[in-house]
């Protein structure tokens, strides 16, 4: 695996990956990996691209400084995992790297409800961000294919949106959510849970799940939300919000037999992480 910090060097090295007739699967990640990360190295290896990973702490996307302060850096052993998993090239840069002073990079587009409701409802600014720091990566590695998980569903969808306005000729691959045995969804901030939240954690999912079932048994919305919501109450969770939502819009749904595509999805605090996941209910 080559490592890189700064773009000259990146470039002349995909240069010599084209010529040679690869092409380019791009991972974007913050770091403090794990195995939901390192599946998306290993799609893109088994799709027969190129693998290249890049790490970094996008402060532009956090809109808690605190919060920005405390999240996890492992650069050590992010670069082990990534070896191991057959990573071939990982691009460290860092801030200045990615925005260098005076240029104003920042994507603005409007994408409506896409960036209002649930995350954007409770982490203002923070989709301006993400969508700014993907375009930027996205300008200096110029991959085929983008893999991103599912995790992040309403991030998947605006980067789907992103892709789509601004025509950039990347195909989005998008990866199942990598969970623990007990249902908690794979997360750098998991590194963060006492371990008494860690076992609340996984309640999480169970509320996600639940709700799913009672969707597909013909249960109200309005039954569901309640149920959902005191399953995390009940573990000790703190619930921001508990969404059924259509999955191309993410607007909220009220009778689930109208929508063909159906997902849902939740944040929580766990003491003082705040976790988020969701579920595709029914996709057709």
């Amino acid at each position: 695996m080559r490592l890189f910090e700064t773009i000259a060097d990146l470039r002349e090295w995909l240069l010599e990956q084209r010529r040679s007739g690869h092409s380019i699967g791009f991972v974007p990640t913050m770091g403090a990996l794990h195995l939901g990360h390192l599946s998306l190295v290993r799609a893109a290896e088994a799709a027969g691209d190129v693998s290249v990973v890049s790490i970094f702490v996008n402060p532009t996307q956090f809109n808690d400084p605190e919060d920005l302060r405390r999240y996890p850096r492992t650069p050590e052993r992010d670069a082990t995992l990534l070896q191991e998993a057959g990573c071939r090239a990982l691009f460290r840069p860092d801030v200045e790297e990615i925005y260098p002073p005076g240029q104003d990079l920042t994507v603005r587009l409007d994408f409506g409800p896409l960036t209002e409701v649930m995350e954007g409802q409770y982490r203002p600014g923070h989709f301006q961000g993400m969508v700014t720091v993907v375009k930027r990566l996205l300008d200096i590695v110029q991959p085929q294919r983008l893999y991103m998980g599912q995790k992040d569903f309403q991030q998947l969808t605006i980067v789907r949106a992103m892709l789509q306005r601004l025509a950039i000729p990347v195909e989005l691959v998008a990866c199942p959510t990598v969970r623990e045995p007990d249902g908690l969804a794979m997360s750098s901030r998991n590194e963060r849970l006492t371990p008494e939240m860690r076992a609340a954690a996984p309640a999480l999912f169970r509320a996600l799940a639940a709700a799913r079932e009672g969707c597909l048994a013909g249960m109200a919305i309005a039954q569901i939300r309640p149920m959902a919501m005191r399953i995390l109450k009940d573990a000790g969770l703190r619930p921001e919000y508990f969404e059924l939502v259509d999955g191309c819009t993410l607007l909220p749904v009220e009778d689930p037999s109208t929508c063909p595509f159906l997902v849902a999805c939740a944040a929580a605090w766990a003491g003082d992480v705040r976790l988020i996941d969701n579920l595709i209910v029914k996709e057709t």
